[in-house]
């Protein structure tokens, strides 16, 4: 099993801050013991572009030279949406574009994100091996309320409804403007999401 860390942090709808860090008033920039940071609070090494609606099927029958055309254009994409605050050591999104991913792709693993939502009715989320997410919102985003908002960030959004572990079992958010903490874990196709140590 792999274990890494990175913090994410949700800015509007759907822009997010990665930095390697626990969670605190403010994140030490270091993974947990024996877990390997995702992000070096430098540059965007180790992450590339990808389409959000682009399906990992799909990208799997791409031929060699199709898929570097395509990783081309995302990364381009990337680049004028995504950047590096090098005083705060995060990773910044104006939220558009393609979603940030890692270049390496990842079997069971283990996994702690910090993030902060810093606006109010923010909407975004971590795929997992491209699926599922693990959805990151404000609880009192109404325009999100039919989708779930109020049952609190932590759900597997895109999981089957009928999962008896699609819903968090806790509504675990801290306020919007203050920095929370997600343990994920993923075994196979099991996942068990930890928030706030709940």
């Amino acid at each position: 099993m792999t274990r890494i860390s990175s913090i994410l942090t949700g800015m509007l709808s759907a822009a997010v801050l990665l930095t390697p860090a626990f969670a605190q008033e403010k994140p030490l920039n270091q993974a947990p013991a024996g877990f390997t940071n995702l992000f070096d609070g430098q540059d965007l090494t180790g992450w590339r572009g990808l389409k959000g609606d682009y399906s990992p099927h799909i990208q799997a029958t791409l031929t060699p030279e199709q898929l570097s055309t395509m990783q081309t254009q995302w990364n381009a994409d990337r680049d004028m949406h995504w950047s590096v605050d090098k005083e705060k050591h995060e990773i910044v999104s104006d939220g558009h574009g393609v979603f940030l991913a890692t270049d390496k792709s990842y079997g069971d693993f283990e996994l702690y994100v910090d993030w902060l939502m810093v606006s109010h009715n923010g909407d975004s989320g971590i795929y997992l091996r491209g699926y599922p997410q693990v959805q990151i919102w404000d609880v009192d985003n109404a325009r999100e309320g039919k989708n779930g908002a109020p049952r609190g960030s932590g759900a597997l959004l895109n999981d089957n409804p009928d999962n008896p572990g699609k819903w968090p079992l806790v509504k675990a958010d801290n306020p919007v403007g203050t920095w929370n903490t997600f343990h994920v874990k993923m075994i196979g196709s099991k996942v068990w999401v930890w928030f706030n140590d709940k």
